[in-house]
């Protein structure tokens, strides 16, 4: 398959399951709900050293939120519910009950509940209320600049992480403004984030190393500097290989995401990008494969 000159393998990116969550962060203004996802969802690129992966999804207008105040929701994935609950209790005490003016509810429904202010209530030291209102607890906790609100609950749900794709360019920067081309195309879809820094990833992995504690190192047959040494996958031509990677609450959030951003690459006119391909483990990773051709509409 080749769209405007670019040659889209014919391959799969598989994913693996995961837990994941919804909180919507209100606050005084945008700029105060931004400082406070932005710490939310800081050190949060991979479970393998993170322990969850969390984005910004979205921007919320006053219109959309419970205390019809603005904000934005963040979505928060993990390996295991326990993990989870965990990184969230922690991240909502460290950075939303810090944040001035900041309130924490509810972004999705779900049997499966975690705790938001359930636990963190606490901190009020004996002087915190709550009050139920329709079926839903929400916690006031005394801070120095008032009252932290939050909603005791948020709900968890089955997810799905780590759909990608690779561009291959013939420079670095060429990669680059692709990967962030797709990018902006993709953050405006709902139920998915690009967890990673502007939402690309240099240091792709392959399952597996040389040195027995590793059980992921750099995947070399996508690292230009090593074409001669290693079995490569890159021709004499690329010299640059970026990395999106997208969790997202169904297989159809993520396969419409991979597909908008790889379609808005394809868009771009003298672009340098040669290839699109993906992270083919062989099955080892996960089970949710992710086809290239069959999302772009064309099945092989």
């Amino acid at each position: 398959m080749i769209i405007n000159g670019i040659k889209i393998d014919d391959t799969f990116a598989e994913a693996f399951n995961m837990r994941g969550t919804r909180v919507l962060i209100t606050a005084q203004n945008l700029k105060w709900a931004y400082h406070a996802a932005n710490a939310m969802t800081g050190f949060a690129t991979s479970v393998i050293g993170c322990g969850v992966e969390a984005g910004i999804e979205r921007e919320l207008p006053a219109e959309e939120t419970p205390d019809s105040r603005p904000g934005v929701s963040i979505l928060m994935f993990a390996m295991g519910s326990k993990v989870l609950m965990q990184q969230l209790e922690t991240r909502m005490g460290q950075c939303i009950l810090t944040c001035p003016t900041a309130a924490a509810f509810a972004g999705i429904e779900s049997e499966d509940k975690i705790n938001l202010g359930k636990h963190l209530r606490y901190f009020g030291d004996g002087y915190q209320s709550s009050k139920l209102i329709n079926g839903i607890r929400y916690w006031r906790i005394p801070v120095m600049d008032g009252e932290f609100l939050t909603q005791e609950t948020t709900g968890m749900v089955r997810a799905i992480g780590g759909g990608n794709f690779l561009i291959l360019a013939t420079s670095q920067p060429a990669a680059l403004a692709a990967a962030e081309a797709a990018i902006d195309a993709m953050k405006q879809l709902p139920n998915v984030i690009m967890p990673f820094p502007g939402g690309v990833v240099r240091s792709g992995s392959k399952v597996g190393s040389k040195y027995p504690k590793m059980f992921a190192s750099t995947n070399d047959a996508f690292c230009p500097t090593l074409k001669g040494i290693v079995n490569t996958e890159l021709d004499d031509d690329i010299e640059s290989v970026m990395e999106i990677v997208i969790d997202g609450l169904t297989f159809e959030d993520i396969a419409t995401s991979m597909r908008v951003g790889i379609e808005a690459i394809c868009r771009l006119e003298n672009s340098g990008v040669k290839r699109i391909s993906a992270g083919n483990y062989g099955g080892k990773l996960g089970p949710h494969l992710f086809r290239l051709h069959e999302i772009l509409g064309h099945k092989s």
